[in-house]
Parts: structure tokens; sequence; C-alpha cells
């Protein structure tokens, strides 16, 4: 199985910390030299001394504000602009704030899509041209499993992940024949700070302690725990390794099982 990653080039997007970085992590561990890209400049430094360079990778970061996607377009323009061919790109942004999704405003709505999808067509328009060049290309969108099963208090996610998710699916249409797959990876519970944050909201919501909201939910995942982020990213590692070329299209849930329908 071929999961040799050396030579290549990987634009992981919100990598600062959680599964940004875990999946940038393991992408340096298969060889590839690893581009950060977030907003926090000092988390960034800190996540960039964790990469793996045993392979005498060549990894940096670039700096933008996701909230802000003409920033996202400066960054990407001068990235580029240094001749450099992205032959992976991880696609990844933090989840809009809970609540139902009829208590939503428009601006929730709006921002959540610039946010998003928006933003995620910036970068993938930039960096597309090089990996047609190249011949090879993996585009991994990291969403959530309410694309295919919707959860509960999450109303704005919910609506703008699904409109992400078939993005994906037609952008894997389009690209397929370029040798570029285009693939989403759907995070059950795994524990970083945006799980904290929606057990933190149930438990506010409830009325229950953190420690029960916990335990109820590990209760609904049939391998009975919460994931870890580098069980997430190596299924993202995978769908960027050559062994992946005929996997295309698909949204991949990685949740222990809790997902209530194939």
């Amino acid at each position: 199985m071929n999961l040799n990653l050396q030579n290549k080039n990987a634009l992981v997007c919100g990598s600062s910390q959680g599964l940004g970085l875990a999946s940038a992590i393991e992408l340096s561990l298969l060889g590839a030299n690893v581009i950060l890209f977030a907003r926090n400049e000092e988390k960034l430094k800190i996540a960039l001394s964790k990469l793996n360079s045993d392979k005498g990778q060549m990894h940096s970061y670039i700096i933008a504000d996701f909230n802000n996607y003409t920033s996202v377009k400066n960054a990407l323009e001068n990235l580029l602009s240094k001749n450099i061919t992205i032959h992976i790109l991880v696609n990844n942004t933090g989840g809009p704030a809970g609540g139902k999704a009829i208590d939503a405003s428009i601006e929730d709505y709006i921002q959540a899509f610039n946010c998003h999808l928006i933003c995620n067509q910036i970068i993938t328009q930039a960096v597309t041209p090089g990996m047609k060049s190249a011949g090879f290309g993996r585009i991994i969108n990291v969403i959530s499993t309410s694309v295919k099963q919707p959860i509960a208090g999450l109303g704005v996610s919910n609506t703008i992940r699904a409109a992400v998710a078939n993005w994906s699916k037609t952008l894997s249409v389009e690209l397929g024949p370029f040798g570029i797959t285009v693939n989403n990876v759907l995070p059950g519970f795994t524990q970083t700070t945006r799980a904290d944050y929606v057990i933190n909201k149930k438990a506010n919501d409830s009325g229950k302690s953190a420690e029960l909201v916990m335990k109820e939910l590990e209760a609904e995942i049939p391998v009975g725990r919460i994931g870890q982020p580098e069980e997430f990213a190596a299924a993202v590692a995978f769908l960027a390794s050559p062994a992946a070329g005929y996997i295309n299209g698909i949204n991949l849930p990685v949740d222990g099982g809790r997902t209530g329908c194939l």
C-alpha cells in the first residue's frame, strides 16, 4: 500500500489545534511538507513544532482569519506567488455557534456560509491549477456527521455543512478526470475544544452536569467512547495518499458507529 507523501505539499486549514493539527501531524508522518493555515500566529508556532521532519520535510504556516474571506484570498495569493504547488488540501474550519435553526439570524447564516463554503471555494480555486499540472490532487473537507443525520441544537451548522457536502460532491465529478479526488471526512464526537463546547452547551441547556452529558453521549456510541483526534486524522491521511486514488466523492464518518444511517 502506497502511503508515501514525500515531495508532496499539504495545505491544512484550521491547523493550529484540534482535528486540523492532528491531520497536519499525520500528513507530516507520511512525509508531506505541511503548510499550516489559521489565524493565531502564536498557536501556529507551537503547532509547527509538533510536525515530524524525519524525512527532511520543510514545514511552514500562513495566517488569515476565515471570518474574513478577503484575508484568506490575500494569504493564498501571497503563498502561491512563490510558485508552490499544493498537492493536498484539507479544508477545515471551526463550526458555527449552536442554537436552533429557527432562532438564528440572517447574519448568522451569511457569516457561516462565508466562513465555510466561500472560503473553501476561494482556497480550492486557487490550488487546483497546480494539482491539474501535477496530475495529482487530494481535496479533503472536514465537515460533520450532520450531513447524514442533523444534530439537535446545531441548526446553522447542519445547514451550512450540508451545503459544503454537496459542493464537494459536485467538485469530485468535475475534478476527477484530472487525477484530483474530493472527499469529506465526518467527525463524530472527538476529544477537541469543539466537543467540549457542545458538551458544555448541552449541560447548560439541560441543567445536567458536563460529566453526565459526556456519559450519555458515550452511551450512544457503539464503541463506547469518544474518539481521539489522531484516529480521525488517520482517515484524512489515508485519503490524501496515493493508495486512495480510486476513492472519490464520498462522505466518510469517523464516529465510532454513532451515526444512525448508512
